[in-house]
């Protein structure tokens, strides 16, 4: 299976979220499942995504990890980033069902 650089699996995330490292995340999940269970991170319902765009406060150049529920939304918010000049924008696959897997 060939890893495309712009993903991050379930395992990896899960992993990272172990370190004291601060990720850049971004749930494009509804703000109703968002408040059910999230892993933390900035909540931008993927409809707003586009006019919030702005007041995003991450610099084009730092990583930011997109998750949503099963890895759709989250894909086409990359996308939406990635047009919009961020460069290194990764979809967590498999979304927040992936990593609950893991546990």
């Amino acid at each position: 299976m060939s890893h495309n650089p712009n993903d991050i699996a379930a395992q990896e995330m899960a992993q990272r979220l172990q370190h004291p490292e601060t990720l850049n995340l971004l749930d494009v999940r509804e703000v109703m499942e968002y408040h059910t269970y999230n892993i933390g991170g900035l909540n931008i319902p993927l409809g707003k995504l586009p006019a919030a765009l702005e007041d995003l406060e991450w610099e084009k150049h730092e990583e930011i990890i997109v998750i949503c529920k099963a890895g759709l939304r989250s894909k086409t918010a990359q996308s939406i980033l990635q047009q919009n000049g961020y460069l290194h924008v990764r979809n967590l696959t498999g979304g927040i069902l992936a990593l609950q897997k893991l546990k």
